[in-house]
């Protein structure tokens, strides 16, 4: 299995099965990814295709260094985040993976108790939390898609899951 720099080259060079290929790697998660930010599917399939569509009109620009994931999600961050300007954050409650990640660290079994302790984050803290445990991105792939550095990024973390668990325990 090649990899994604190396499908990349392959898209540089024209080749549109490679496209296909990263389309097929990557289209589910940044769909998942985009789900947390919209109010509607309809959209976040909207900003999917768009990610997919900015990615192979500045495919040139990527440089490679094995960093193509935070590459990609750095893209739909930034589309995602001028969508966000339009419409205020919606609940997370149908969102399987963040909730049963969030779950397992706080020990929370309502839905809707998770939803409520993501949105008392700030949007920088909450965005953070979406991408190591809903999207499983490491922290330096956190870092690049946030524009800041690792220990910024693991920070967020670490501090977002604190207000989580202080909420939490003060009971709402």
């Amino acid at each position: 299995m090649l990899s994604d720099d190396e499908l990349v080259e392959q898209i540089k060079s024209g080749d549109e099965q490679a496209a296909e290929e990263l389309i097929k790697r990557y289209y589910t998660s940044i769909l998942r990814y985009c789900k947390w930010h919209c109010a509607s599917k309809e959209k976040a399939e909207d900003l999917t295709q768009e990610t997919f569509f900015k990615l192979f009109k500045n495919i040139s620009d990527y440089k490679g260094k094995k960093k193509f994931k935070a590459y990609l999600y750095t893209i739909a961050n930034r589309l995602c985040i001028d969508e966000s300007r339009k419409i205020p954050f919606s609940s997370l409650e149908d969102e399987e993976i963040l909730i049963d990640e969030c779950n397992e660290i706080l020990r929370v079994e309502d839905r809707a108790e998770i939803a409520y302790l993501l949105n008392v984050l700030s949007s920088e803290q909450r965005e953070a939390i979406i991408l190591r445990f809903g999207e499983q991105l490491e922290f330096h792939e956190i870092a690049k898609v946030m524009g800041c550095n690792m220990r910024t990024a693991q920070s967020r973390v670490r501090n977002g899951l604190n207000i989580m668990r202080k909420e939490q325990r003060n009971g709402r």
